[in-house]
């Protein structure tokens, strides 16, 4: 048997254009961006208001928090991706969450 006969063709790579089934486009990226802009905005704006840290505090921890939704969700591709990636993104943000809200009571914030 010889060795030509062994070896399996290789597909070629897909063009450079050319984009993966349910993956965004470039303009979904510039909205995205275009939305992370804004939620960055208000964040800055909530910042330098003088309102108290008991609106504050959970004011941004929810900006955070979707802040951090859409850029693993469409950044890094997790929306597209097997379900078992999100599960540990999903328990890295909880512990996190738990973590950071544990500090803050300690601290008395909310108080």
């Amino acid at each position: 048997m010889a060795l030509e006969e062994r070896v399996e063709p290789v597909a070629a790579p897909p063009s450079a254009g050319a984009h993966g089934a349910g993956h965004p486009s470039p303009k979904e990226y510039v909205r995205i961006g275009v939305v992370l802009f804004v939620l960055t905005a208000l964040e800055i704006t909530a910042s330098y208001t003088h309102v108290s840290g008991s609106v504050l505090i959970p004011t941004l921890f929810v900006l955070a928090i979707v802040k951090f939704a859409l850029v693993v969700l469409w950044f890094m591709h997790l929306k597209f991706d097997d379900r078992r990636f999100a599960r540990f993104f999903v328990m890295g943000l909880a512990g996190a969450s738990i973590l950071y809200l544990i500090v803050l009571i300690t601290f008395k914030v909310f108080l």
